[in-house]
């Protein structure tokens, strides 16, 4: 068994994380899976990794750091047209 902890969070932080568990279908007694499935910078970037090996393990796709860049690019673009008001 876990032991319980209090913290402290503004007001705002914690509707915010209401409103994220409400659209996963959780609620914040659930925090722990909510925890879970956020992820560092750190764990996205070694899971980016794994992927992009893996990826190159099926088919030998392999992006350069500059097509990575370009597509990064038009992604932001793209993005940006279709959340423009």
């Amino acid at each position: 068994m876990t032991a319980d902890a209090n913290i402290r969070i503004p007001r705002e932080t914690k509707d915010r994380l209401a409103a994220v568990a409400a659209a996963e279908g959780l609620s914040l007694r659930a925090f722990p899976r909510l925890a879970q499935m956020l992820l560092t910078p750190a764990e996205r970037a070694e899971r980016a990794e794994k992927a992009r090996a893996a990826l190159h393990d099926w088919n030998g796709y392999a992006l350069t750091p500059a097509e990575e860049r370009d597509l990064d690019r038009e992604l932001d673009r793209r993005l940006a047209r279709a959340t423009a008001p």
